[in-house]
């Protein structure tokens, strides 16, 4: 039998939907920064620096009031924006070093508390190492 090799990719990228998270942590700052520092090492990740995060213009979009951040890795990023009147949180983690998906849908799923997470993962980059002719 042969063994199955995983995928010579450049990178790999989480994307994760949560819905009906718990009361007051979407438009929590200091929550979701917390979530965005700790999750870097929950992950086996290093950060660039330390995680940035704002509130979005409740005037300017008012159907979009939450939060954005994101922390830059060393192998690339983590991204959140929230909908604090829906509960709603959208991740996107994306990293050229491989990681653990279900210890991020873990740890996600402890500080959110969501009803119901939908995830997609993408292999990203799947040609990247192939050789071609650049002339």
């Amino acid at each position: 039998m042969q063994k199955r090799k995983d995928p010579k990719v450049f990178g790999f990228e989480l994307l994760l939907d949560c819905y009906g998270c718990k009361d007051e942590v979407c438009g929590n700052l200091e929550h979701c920064y917390s979530y965005l520092d700790k999750l870097v090492d929950f992950i086996g990740m290093k950060k660039q620096s330390p995680p940035s995060i704002f509130r979005t213009d409740r005037k300017s979009f008012p159907d979009k009031a939450g939060l954005s951040g994101w922390v830059p890795l060393a192998d690339s990023s983590i991204v959140i924006h929230t909908l604090s009147k829906k509960n709603y949180v959208s991740i996107d983690i994306y990293s050229c070093k491989p990681y653990s998906q279900e210890k991020a849908v873990e740890f996600t799923r402890r500080y959110f508390e969501p009803k119901r997470i939908e995830r997609q993962f993408i292999l990203r980059g799947k040609h990247y190492f192939d050789s071609y002719d650049k002339s």
